[in-house]
C-alpha cells in the first residue's frame, strides 16, 4: 500500500513540474536580442580567429618540416591566413527602425 502511494506521489509530482516546464516564456526584449546579437558575432569572431591562429601554426609547422635541399632558395609560400583583426560590433541601424515601424503602421490605421 506504501509503495503505491509513494509511486502515484511521484507521479503525480513528475505531472505537476512537467506542466510548470512547458509554460510559455515571455518574448525577449530589445535589449535581451540586442545581447544575444552581440554574443552570436562574438562567438562568430572567435571561431575567426581560432582559425586564423591555427592556420598561422601549420604553416610554421610545415617550413620547419620541409626538407632542405643544400644550395637551393628556400620557396616563398604565399599564406592563405587571413587575419580577422579586433572584434568590432556594430549593430545594425536598419534593425532598430524595423522594429519600430510596424507599431507606428499599427497607430496610423487606428486613426480614421
Amino acid at each position: 500500500m506504501k509503495k503505491n502511494l509513494k509511486a502515484l506521489l511521484i507521479v503525480g509530482g513528475a505531472i505537476l513540474c512537467n506542466g510548470f516546464a512547458l509554460a510559455k516564456l515571455p518574448a525577449l526584449s530589445d535589449d535581451a536580442k540586442a545581447k544575444a546579437a552581440e554574443a552570436a558575432a562574438k562567438t562568430a569572431w572567435t571561431g575567426k580567429l581560432e582559425a586564423y591562429q591555427l592556420c598561422k601554426a601549420q604553416d610554421k609547422v610545415a617550413a620547419r618540416t620541409k626538407p632542405a635541399v643544400k644550395g637551393a632558395k628556400p620557396a616563398v609560400v604565399a599564406s592563405s591566413c587571413v587575419d580577422p583583426g579586433p572584434f568590432v560590433y556594430a549593430p545594425t541601424a536598419a534593425a532598430a527602425p524595423a522594429s519600430s515601424a510596424p507599431a507606428s503602421a499599427a497607430v496610423a490605421a487606428k486613426k480614421p
